[in-house]
């Protein structure tokens, strides 16, 4: 009897998800990454532009921009890690192509980009090259009025745009009637792979607005 319920136990065991508690984040200690691209006039029309932000001035026409390049685990993802140093003024200002907001750039570092393990400068240059392995699907370089999509669509665009990314490796996230961002999940050596949670989380909407660039 006794050995029948220790082995149940150990079954309990072994089929429990591993959860990492709050201030157990270690540095270099994750399983992918996951790159978010913006749709920056969604974040314009919805709440850059009462900010000032200054990628939402008049004839930026910016695109799909970087929000972040998140270090993951299969499930969660850490935050925060202790970090006593900060990127130089000049890295910031090396990605305003991709990142124009020289705020986000540090608030990214300090909530993910310290949990990469690596140093501020190579961080930044991390995710130059993962914004560059991904290739925008044409049908989205330029958008002058605004488009019906459906996340599906969007999801097969970019995988036909990008050999090697599977449907189960990108997402699409929405606000419930606009397109957001889309998140393409990349190897530590920035291969496309699959990533079942982020997937999952994915918008569920059947059709999102796209708004134009300005």
């Amino acid at each position: 009897m006794i050995v029948r319920f220790i082995g149940l136990l150990m079954s309990l065991v072994v089929a429990w998800p591993v959860v990492v508690l709050a201030g157990e984040d270690v540095p270099g200690r994750f399983d992918f990454y996951l790159l978010s691209l913006t749709w920056s006039p969604t974040y314009c029309e919805a709440e850059g532009g009462s900010r000032k932000d200054a990628q939402c001035e008049s004839g930026r026409r910016y695109g799909f921009l970087v929000h972040g390049l998140w270090p993951q685990y299969e499930r969660g993802f850490p935050e925060d890690c202790p970090t006593g140093v900060s990127p130089a003024e000049a890295d910031i200002r090396s990605l305003a192509d991709l990142m124009p907001a020289r705020g986000l750039v540090r608030h990214e570092w300090q909530k993910h980009g310290a949990c990469s393990g690596l140093a501020p400068a190579d961080y930044l240059k991390t995710i130059r090259t993962a914004r560059e392995t991904v290739r925008i699907p044409a049908a989205f370089q330029r958008i002058d009025n605004y488009v019906m999509v459906s996340p599906t669509e969007v999801e097969a665009a970019f995988v036909a745009a990008n050999p090697g990314l599977k449907p189960d490796g990108v997402a699409v996230t929405c606000d419930g009637r606009r397109l957001r961002e889309v998140r393409i999940c990349m190897t530590r050596d920035l291969g496309f792979r699959a990533c079942e949670e982020v997937d999952r989380r994915g918008c569920r909407a059947d059709r999102v607005v796209l708004p134009p660039m300005r």
